[in-house]
């Protein structure tokens, strides 16, 4: 799924499959104060942990859930609760950095090849090709063990792996926006290109820039967790959730809550942001006049 949506055909199909999950008597408000929540948990972290994520305690290894250990502990002792609420904070903050760098990279290529045309388009966007003709993970896996594993290397990867979507959305929204009257009637009046692209071209792109983003957010989780699942991005003992997945990986059978409660933690994530991102296409999206 974190694949697919990098590509602007398979994104009707991305937002197709979170409008049939999603339960209909579900309000956007509601989603957007549990997605309010996720992020508030993020933010507050640290007051809100019980204990320091990294204090190791071989005494209270594998300690199952209970009163003082919520969560219970992992394989050095450590207070898995904590571990989890600092990890909304990593992955939260490792995926809004993707976004802001896939964001600015995206909408500037994709504004000016839409609106330039011709050779600029043609140019740009053989460019933007060029990404998404390799596998989006495995592009993803190159590029970061080219630079070595790291978080930071690891968002920079995914962000050059993911700028591709927004300037095809981007364009295609240009290319629409462009053709409109108002539009011709402020190139009659004389005004200059780049006052009619910022001016009165992007801000009828933001809807549905908004509403992709809401919705990538717990792609973009899923994909640096994955790469930090493979050892590529967050190193121990950074608590990130794909990590802790990785290291506690080998006791899950006999001691199921070092996997479980980071799993759920990623998922009801992921969830959230994706039925609030597919709230926000059916009104803003949809609404700007655009097609994903």
């Amino acid at each position: 799924m974190a694949l697919a949506a990098r590509s602007g055909t398979a994104a009707p199909g991305v937002f197709g499959a979170a409008r049939r999950l999603r339960p209909q008597h579900i309000p956007a408000a509601a989603l957007a104060i549990a997605a309010a929540g996720i992020v508030a948990i993020g933010m507050f972290g640290p007051v809100l942990a019980p204990a320091d994520p990294n204090i190791v305690n071989i005494a209270q290894a594998f300690k199952p859930p209970s009163p003082g250990a919520w969560f219970g502990t992992d394989e050095t002792g450590r207070d898995i609760l904590s571990r989890t609420i600092w990890g909304a904070r990593v992955s939260l903050a490792a995926a809004g950095m993707v976004l802001l760098i896939s964001i600015v990279l995206g909408v500037g290529i994709g504004a000016v090849a839409g609106y330039a045309g011709g050779p600029v388009d043609d140019v740009l966007m053989r460019i933007a090709d060029l990404f998404l003709a390799f596998p989006g993970l495995v592009l993803a896996i190159a590029i970061t063990a080219a630079l070595g594993p790291s978080l930071r290397n690891a968002v920079i990867a995914i962000a050059i792996v993911w700028w591709p979507t927004y300037a095809r959305l981007i364009r295609s929204r240009v290319l629409t926006v462009k053709a409109m009257l108002y539009i011709e009637a402020a190139h009659a009046v004389g005004l200059p290109d780049a006052k009619i692209l910022l001016k009165h071209v992007l801000p009828q792109c933001w809807g549905l820039v908004v509403s992709r983003v809401t919705v990538d957010v717990g792609y973009a989780i899923l994909l640096t967790a994955s790469l930090s699942f493979l050892g590529l991005g967050s190193q121990p003992p950074t608590a990130e959730w794909g990590s802790m997945i990785a290291t506690s990986r080998p006791y899950f059978f006999s001691y199921w809550w070092t996997v479980t409660f980071p799993g759920l933690a990623m998922f009801v994530t992921v969830l959230v942001f994706s039925f609030l991102g597919d709230a926000l296409y059916e009104t803003l999206g949809i609404k700007g006049g655009g097609q994903l």
